[in-house]
């Protein structure tokens, strides 16, 4: 078998079927990463949300037989919407990331993925593979970097020279020996333009991410948000753009060459109030089909009251004065107690009083104890 000419015949394929961009690398143990894991775990600063077995996360031969090479892919998202739709007083819109627009950015690259699979395996019947979209043990951006896809830019993303870091990335690992492609040359230089902006100081340096204080696994977590990021939050239902979306390797980055992939306007910046009293059936119904959709609707809801309370929407205090009133999770109760003070106002504290008197979690009683403080200074 000449893989040299099976490496370009898969290339060429991989154009065929929508994969935007294809870069091979070797299987050999990603040695420099493990060191900086270790270091994250000793920080506290991984999110939870990954492989906890570092071994299985830099060495590849430890999930796969005799692994030979490693094909990366990416594929470009789009960055702007076609049909944009406002916000505005008495109509407050959420938003969710770029990476949640259109279908599950998982199901598209796994699509992708397997038809790899299908044409690789016509060609090389005993070929094997390991395919993953994320959430397997590796590390997406140590193996596109490897493979030449892009560079690992400050902001933690891999960033490409043609998409900029808008892409979606997987990978495959394989028995077959395929000749290692040439690494990019970083390009961030001095800039340091995402680590000033990120809105919770979450960038420690340049390609060091602190995730318990970064918004986008923030806007994941189920529990009360941490008091002292709810104003960090905006109008952000899943996710954040920022450290991206200040980078000049973005600028005029736009595609939109996967029809999957495009947002509908009213599911990317849904109305915050009617998602209060959403329903877990309409709720899968809508938002379902989205990445951002993964953790259930108990994160949207939680961060919608406190994109109100950003708002400051007088409008929507009767809402949340139902959800402090009626709703059975102590979080959203209480985070509905925070953004009924925030809002302010006479009804505000007539709501927070009332429900004092009935509450018996500590946490939400807290939370109207705060509340209350605030309005009488």
């Amino acid at each position: 078998m000449n893989y040299d000419v099976l490496k370009q015949e898969i290339i060429a394929y991989s154009r065929e079927i929508g994969i935007d961009k294809i870069g091979f690398a070797s299987a050999a143990p990603f040695l420099e990463l493990k060191d900086r894991l270790v270091r994250q775990q000793e920080l506290n600063y991984a999110s939870g949300f990954e492989e906890k077995d570092i071994e299985k996360r830099v060495e590849p031969a430890k999930i796969f037989d005799q692994p030979r090479s490693i094909i990366a892919i990416a594929l470009a998202y789009p960055s702007k919407m076609k049909e944009v739709v406002k916000g505005k007083r008495g109509e407050r819109r959420g938003v969710f990331c770029r990476a949640s627009w259109g279908e599950d950015y998982h199901t598209v690259l796994r699509d992708r993925l397997s038809q790899l699979e299908a044409f690789i395996s016509s060609k090389v019947p005993e070929a094997r593979f390991r395919s993953m979209v994320d959430t397997g043990e590796l590390v997406d951006r140590a193996v596109a970097e490897r493979a030449g896809i892009g560079w690992s830019g400050k902001n933690c993303s891999i960033i490409t020279p043609d998409f900029g870091s808008y892409v979606y990335l997987g990978e495959m690992i394989t028995n077959l020996p395929f000749e290692p492609d040439e690494p990019i040359e970083e390009r961030c230089g001095t800039c340091t333009k995402c680590i000033d902006a990120c809105p919770t100081g979450a960038l420690v340096q340049g390609g060091q991410l602190n995730s318990s204080r970064c918004i986008a696994f923030l806007t994941q977590t189920k529990d009360f948000m941490p008091e002292e990021f709810r104003d960090h939050l905006g109008n952000r239902l899943y996710g954040c753009d920022t450290c991206q979306a200040v980078c000049p390797e973005n600028k005029g980055m736009d595609f939109h060459f996967h029809e999957e992939m495009e947002p509908s306007s009213e599911e990317v910046k849904p109305l915050l109030e009617p998602l209060l009293q959403i329903g877990n059936k309409k709720f899968k119904e809508r938002f379902g089909y989205m990445s951002g959709s993964w953790r259930g609707k108990k994160p949207i809801q939680r961060n919608a009251i406190i994109a109100l309370a950003h708002f400051k929407e007088t409008s929507a205090l009767p809402s949340l004065i139902q959800v402090l009133k009626e709703d059975v999770r102590p979080v959203m109760r209480g985070t509905a107690a925070w953004a009924i003070a925030k809002i302010g106002g006479l009804e505000a504290k007539e709501a927070l009083l009332k429900a004092k008197e009935k509450e018996t979690d500590p946490e939400v009683r807290k939370e109207i104890d705060q509340g209350l403080a605030s309005l009488n200074q």
